[in-house]
Order: C-alpha cells, then sequence, then structure tokens
C-alpha cells in the first residue's frame, strides 16, 4: 500500500518517491507528511507499456528478485537477475567468483553482462547490491533503463539476509554491522535512482503495487 508519494523536479528530470507504510489496518490509514489520514478508494494504476528495461538496485536483503519477478509478471515483460546472467557467463556461482577473482574482477564481469542486458527489450532487471555503486555500471542504467531504489530498514535487511549463507560480503560476519557500513556508503548513491520506494516488512506484493504505481507517474510525469 502507497503511503507517501512525491514528485520533485530536479535538474529537468522528475523524481518519483513513494513510500509503504509497516502499520496497514483493515480501515486503510496513511501517513501522509507526517498526518495520519484515512484512505480514499484504491487508485487503479493505467497499463503500462515500458520502451526500456527496469533496473532494481538496493542492499541485500531489499527484495530485487522476489519483488522483480511477481513485477515483470505484472507487466507481461521478462524478469533478469544479473547474478544469476553471471554465474551463466562464469560457469561459478557469485561466492566462487569472489573467493577466487576478488571482487573487483566480478564487478567488472557484472559491468560486461549488465551492458548486454540493458541492450535487450524492455524487461525488469535485478541488480547486484553493488552493481549501481559502480559508476561505469550506474551510468549505463541510467542511459539505458529505469532504475528503482528498493529501499528498507537495516533491521529488515538483517532479518532476511541472515537466512541465508552465500552472500560473499557477509561471511563470518555479523549482517547488520556490514549492512549498516554498507549502507553508509551506498545509500547516497542509491539515492541516484530515478525512483525510490521504501519498502517495510511488508509482503512483497505490496512493494510491486508501489512500483507499478511509480513507474506509471515517472510515466506521466515525462509526457509533453
Amino acid at each position: 500500500m502507497v503511503v507517501l508519494g512525491d514528485r520533485l523536479g530536479l535538474d529537468g528530470f522528475f523524481r518519483i518517491s513513494y513510500k509503504l507504510n509497516e502499520k496497514v489496518s483493515p480501515f486503510g490509514w496513511t501517513d501522509f507528511n507526517g498526518r495520519w489520514r484515512r484512505a480514499g478508494p484504491a487508485v487503479s494504476v493505467p497499463a503500462l507499456r515500458l520502451d526500456r528495461p527496469v533496473a532494481l538496485v538496493g542492499l541485500m536483503g531489499a527484495g530485487k528478485s522476489s519483488v522483480g519477478r511477481r513485477l515483470a509478471a505484472a507487466l507481461g515483460v521478462p524478469f533478469r537477475d544479473s547474478d544469476d546472467e553471471v554465474e551463466l557467463a562464469a560457469g561459478q556461482s557469485v561466492s566462487d567468483i569472489f573467493t577466487s577473482l576478488g571482487e573487483p574482477a566480478f564487478r567488472e564481469g557484472e559491468r560486461r553482462v549488465i551492458a548486454r542486458l540493458l541492450d535487450d527489450p524492455p524487461h525488469i532487471l535485478a541488480t547486484g547490491g553493488g552493481a549501481f555503486v559502480n559508476e561505469q555500471t550506474r551510468q549505463l542504467i541510467k542511459d539505458k533503463a529505469i532504475s528503482v531504489w528498493l529501499k528498507a530498514d537495516i533491521e529488515v535487511l538483517a532479518r532476511r539476509v541472515g537466512r541465508k549463507d552465500t552472500r560473499p560480503l557477509l561471511r563470518d560476519k555479523d549482517p547488520r554491522k556490514v549492512l549498516q557500513g554498507l549502507a553508509e556508503v551506498r545509500n547516497p548513491i542509491y539515492a541516484q535512482s530515478d525512483i525510490v520506494v521504501e519498502t517495510g516488512d511488508t509482503p512483497h506484493q505490496a512493494s510491486v503495487d508501489a512500483v507499478l504505481k511509480a513507474l506509471s507517474a515517472w510515466h506521466e510525469a515525462r509526457k509533453p
């Protein structure tokens, strides 16, 4: 459920920001500009026809793959995961690439894979947590895609990533401390995305709905 939306002019472009409410009641209360109001009837989102890929960015655990698959299904376009594509191209897992070749080599391979994917017809692309941080990769995404930052609180992310032990950056470390450190460095860069969707500890479908509404607003803002 979308509870906060704003549109800000920025150097001739529009930045769309949406926030999800973690305390949704059956009565549909919404938080707008710090005040609680009863929500009106649900707003339908016009059918979207993408003219370019949509790249989901954000920290690990933000739900890029889970939300991305559902978003692709809702829009009737393919779904791609850059980590999966890197593993397919390299013939080994992301974890093994980090171990055997190091992160710089992985980022270079990731950049090449994303560059190839962004030349494909419109689709939903879930990127790795560090992809948008790489300057060259970020510029590729800015030039060829609509970037969407799925932003979540550290506590939510830590709970999610704690369920898996396959993430190289978390190996033998405290997930919360690692995520906090990553957020301090990466969040200002993620903030350069075209769209920001703040998600809570809610079902992924709520994030999908928020992204759909934000994409619709983004397209409307670009109309002459």
